[in-house]
């Protein structure tokens, strides 16, 4: 992102009300987050306690022994002095490094063979937050009905990402798929409550129990995207969009 709209992008979600923050060393922005926490603190708006700052080990840093010093890492670029809950990005591991994408000489990625419970069982006693959480692709046009039942039962938290589709970069989206926000139920539904689309697919999913994290640099779009808690999705709404359902996966992660 452009130096300083990560700041102010912050800035204005957390006027606007929202206290779950979702980041990752790979987005390379954890130090204007921090900032833009660290300033409205400041100014008394929030205390630390009020905030729940996600954070995310990157694929390089999977042998346990990397665990912790990465977080420090994290919390140094943060300047904060905890993080709320700190995930595994990604189900594998690359050669662990300076590179963040490590290739072979033909342009390949080079994995690494690491038990992943082994790094899940470091990862889970660094963080505060007692519960488990599942952190995957979500929303009208992918439910993933099975996998919620499933969390449901074992006490796991679902949260979303793309809960709004996603952007059009080719380099690890499916350009192919159809833009979740251009379809005709969702619009439909939106006129009935004099709300957007967006609006309407992220009241969907939290009306499911999925935690919804939608990303907008726009502070238009961040305010609205807040403004879910005044209206209610009927039974009858609820099944035609669920009925969207295309297992459509946008991030294909084709890098």
């Amino acid at each position: 992102t452009p130096k300083g709209s990560c700041l102010e992008s912050v800035k204005i979600a957390i006027d606007t009300g929202y206290r779950h923050i979702d980041g990752a060393f790979v987005y390379y922005n954890e130090h204007e987050v921090g900032q833009a926490i660290r300033e409205k603190i400041a100014e008394g708006r929030i205390k630390r306690e009020d905030i729940f700052y996600c954070g995310k080990l990157w694929n390089t840093c999977h042998p346990p022994e990397l665990v912790r010093p990465t977080l420090e890492k994290t919390l140094k670029i943060l300047q904060l002095d905890y993080v709320d809950l700190y995930i595994i990005e990604l189900p594998m591991a690359f050669k662990p490094g300076d590179a963040i994408y490590p290739k072979d000489e033909n342009g390949k990625m080079i994995y690494h063979e690491t038990d992943l419970c082994a790094t899940w069982e470091v990862s889970k006693h660094t963080h505060r937050s007692s519960s488990s959480v599942l952190l995957v692709e979500c929303h009208p046009y992918f439910t993933q009905p099975k996998l919620l039942e499933f969390c449901r039962q074992h006490d796991i938290v679902i949260v979303g990402y793309s809960p709004l589709g996603t952007s059009r970069d080719e380099t690890w989206v499916n350009v192919s798929s159809p833009p979740l926000l251009k379809d005709p139920v969702l619009n439909a539904i939106g006129k009935k409550y004099n709300k957007t689309a967006a609006q309407v697919a992220l009241r969907f999913s939290i009306q499911r129990g999925v935690v919804v994290i939608p990303k907008s640099f726009n502070p238009q779009r961040i305010r609205e995207n807040f403004q879910i808690f005044d209206f209610s999705l009927t039974e009858k709404e609820m099944k035609e969009i669920e009925a969207l359902n295309k297992n459509v996966r946008y991030v294909e992660l084709l890098m």
